[in-house]
């Protein structure tokens, strides 16, 4: 039997919340979030394959108490189950104040990358082997997810997004720059899902006419790289809405700005809420399917929901999710 690897099966980040880190809440939004997570979990999937890695997904992020500027915030990445090429890690952010008291867990996520090699095309990984009762049951959950992830990527492949539908949709366009390039030359994937969360909060925003949060994101699929200046587009739309909570699907496309031509690079499906003075989320306007492919996607919601609602621990508040009849 190999050595255990607990040395190089896990890395924490720590460092203090900027004030650049603020979002329109007045907190740290999401996006931030997010990018921590993807560049621990970089670091954690590089250190134990010793290549270049890409982000694959990342999964069922749920956003509690907020991250506070000045905070001392710790990323804390730990692969927990290994298959040929790809790595899964679970990564988990705490923050509390740096003078003492100790640190909250904020939310906590599995991430999976895929170690490639010099040609773009993915390499074996060295296999983690669970030495513990913990790590043998997080290794369990990760293994219960993979199927759970294939029915929603059949569900997914199901469904259409055209103008036939009426729902708010908000669409931002920009060059990827220079600035957002990561350690392969291609656009970090953190970066994409800072982008994610900017277009579902103007989406979210305009619709109810608030200030909104994410509160959940339900699965960031990275589908192909993008490219330092290829032309992104970032397209956010309503596809159901709960007592509270705006489920927002939104598909990054990019291509090289000198044809026009967009592939589809990462969908995301995210819930925000509305909040008032307090931080409390606030009921919000329901919207109602009017063209068949709204009805479509927002059964296909439902059923999305359906299917996370498998994975343990993971259930969407009835408040966020709407009526019982969606489950």
């Amino acid at each position: 039997m190999p050595e255990p690897a607990t040395a190089k099966n896990s890395i924490t980040l720590r460092f203090l919340a900027a004030p650049t880190d603020v979002g329109y809440s007045g907190t740290v939004d999401a996006g931030t979030v997010l990018e921590w997570i993807d560049k621990a979990a970089y670091a954690c999937a590089v250190g134990w394959s010793k290549s270049y890695c890409v982000t694959a997904y990342v999964g069922n992020i749920h956003f509690a108490d907020p991250v506070l500027v000045g905070d001392m915030v710790e990323v804390e990445s730990t692969i927990i189950y290994t298959g040929r090429s790809s790595m899964h890690i679970q990564a988990t952010v705490s923050s509390g104040d740096p003078k003492g008291g100790g640190a909250t867990m904020r939310s906590r996520c599995l991430v999976i990358f895929v170690a490639v090699g010099k040609d773009g095309k993915s390499i074996p990984v060295e296999p983690w082997i669970p030495r513990t009762e913990e790590e043998k049951e997080q290794e369990q959950l990760a293994i219960k997810r993979l199927d759970i992830r294939a029915d929603i990527e059949k569900a997914m492949s199901r469904q259409v997004y055209t103008d036939a539908g009426t729902a708010p949709r908000t669409v931002l366009r920009f060059l990827a720059a220079p600035s957002d390039v990561n350690w392969g030359g291609k656009v970090h994937g953190g970066t994409v899902m800072k982008w994610i969360d900017e277009a579902a909060y103007v989406c979210a925003s305009r619709y109810c006419g608030k200030d909104v949060v994410a509160v959940f994101s339900g699965g960031v699929r990275f589908y192909r790289p993008l490219l330092i200046g290829n032309v992104v587009e970032v397209e956010a739309r309503l596809v159901y809405t709960g007592n509270k909570g705006m489920h927002v699907s939104v598909h990054v496309r990019s291509g090289d700005p000198k044809t026009g031509e967009l592939e589809l690079t990462t969908y995301c499906l995210t819930v925000m809420v509305a909040r008032d003075e307090t931080g409390t989320a606030v009921p919000i306007p329901p919207w109602h399917p009017v063209s068949n492919e709204d009805r479509e996607l927002e059964q296909h919601v439902r059923e999305i929901i359906r299917i996370r609602s498998r994975i343990p621990g993971n259930r969407l508040p009835s408040h966020l999710r709407g009526s019982a009849n969606a489950d």
